[in-house]
């Protein structure tokens, strides 16, 4: 079953959690937005109160919650475009990459231009950020912080305890995880869900080059989708299972943190929301767990931005619609907000005294230049919303079955690639 599916049967479950979301937070208030999001673990939740009381204390203005849980978004945009078509569409929607775009253009999204202006963002933001969250010159998302992708989390204590470093390249990972494997502990926390197969999956092509990842998710050039270097990776995603533990269950990112901060499983790749994650759950980067690059991916930085979008419904909500999006670039809230969430701020010049040791590694690299930085496949960075769900779903379905050839899945998404392209 598909992940589009599944959320399509989980759609008036989500609905219904939309509705009590939005009579239950911020109901008593006399002016409040309904905000709709996909943020559901315990530091989400935590990073979204601190934005809801900030609006709260700072312009008075309530918090609708209508939480649709689904841990790329998938879920959310299938209830969003719903909702939209049923007219009952919410004030405020997470909206990444490329949706911020191709909903603009439908004349869905308020342009916050006046907003952007008043506070100076051209200044303030840093230069990625502020493209993302444009369309056609005008501004229509305020971003919230930014994630890296390619992050290799570890359980410090089981490493210690087996005498093993931090693997730079996948020799030494595959010779961590056989140590791993014959002390009884997990080598790698996977979860099977499509999404989080994909995330694994982008982290290994951008372990063969930031520029071959572009080639093949931002630009989908033909002889990217024979390259041998599509094969190794589809290779290593392979070989890679016989270190996830058996059977590979299908669960929440989540659940995958808690497998290893409880020294079940000794690795996890994942965006740093992970880290957020951990901390929420009483561990410290100093001493718990740490991060580091993916094996082979230690000068880029895969990238996501988590943006909010304010939807065109009355206009009497713009007011309150355009002091949330104030809120959520002032420097105290992106500052105390992406230090919960794991995540680092979009701003120019923030707190840096606020920042872990994972989160200045993730800042630095992502203002050390362009050539760093590659947008997501994942989470709607890199490409438009119906290519990203084909290629997780090829890749998806090559993971479940071994008798899924590399070649025919290079062929496969070949065909993904050039399809768009004759229709694009």
């Amino acid at each position: 079953m598909t992940e589009t599916t599944r959320h399509t049967l989980r759609f008036a479950a989500c609905l219904l959690l939309s509705v009590a979301g939005y009579a239950a937070s911020g109901a008593a208030r006399g002016e409040a937005l309904q905000v709709l999001h996909w943020w559901k673990s315990a530091s989400e939740r935590k990073a979204v109160d601190l934005i809801a009381a900030r609006l709260a204390s700072e312009a008075d203005i309530g918090w609708r919650d209508s939480m649709v849980p689904s841990g790329s978004g998938a879920g959310a945009g299938i209830v969003l475009r719903s909702r939209m078509l049923a007219k009952d569409a919410p004030e405020v929607a997470q909206v990444n990459g490329i949706v911020i775009r191709d909903w603009a253009r439908l004349d869905l999204l308020l342009d916050l231009d006046a907003v952007a202006a008043a506070g100076k963002w051209d200044k303030q933001l840093l230069p990625t950020v502020a493209e993302a969250i444009k369309s056609d010159g005008h501004v229509y998302a305020a971003p919230v912080g930014i994630h890296r992708m390619n992050t290799l989390f570890y359980n410090r204590k089981l490493l210690a305890r087996l005498n093993l470093a931090v693997p730079d390249n996948w020799t030494q990972f595959e010779q961590a995880a056989v140590k791993l494997h014959q002390a009884g502990i997990v080598p790698l926390a996977q979860s099977s869900e499509p999404w989080q197969v994909t995330t694994l999956f982008e982290a290994l092509v951008l372990s063969e080059g930031a520029e071959f990842h572009r080639e093949l998710f931002q630009r989908r050039h033909a002889a990217a989708y024979t390259d041998p270097r599509l094969a190794s990776a589809l290779q290593r995603l392979r070989s890679l299972k016989k270190w996830m533990g058996s059977p590979i269950a299908e669960r929440s990112w989540d659940e995958g943190v808690r497998e290893l901060a409880e020294g079940r499983a000794a690795f996890m790749v994942m965006g740093d929301w992970a880290k957020g994650e951990l901390v929420s759950r009483g561990l410290t980067v100093e001493e718990g767990f740490g991060c580091a690059a993916v094996p082979g991916t230690a000068n880029y930085h895969l990238y996501n931005i988590d943006t909010m979008g304010m939807l065109a419904t009355r206009e009497s909500h713009r007011p309150a619609q355009e002091k949330l999006a104030a809120l959520i670039m002032s420097p105290a809230l992106q500052n105390d907000y992406n230090q919960i969430k794991g995540s680092i701020p979009v701003l120019r010049n923030p707190v840096l005294a606020k920042m872990d040791v994972c989160a200045r590694a993730s800042w630095k690299l992502f203002t050390s230049g362009p050539e760093a930085l590659v947008p997501s496949l994942v989470h709607r960075m890199a490409t438009e919303e119906i290519v990203r769900d084909a290629i997780v779903a090829e890749v998806h379905r090559y993971f479940l079955d071994d008798n899924v050839s590399v070649a025919d899945t290079q062929r496969r998404l070949g065909t993904i690639a050039r399809t768009f392209t004759k229709t694009r």
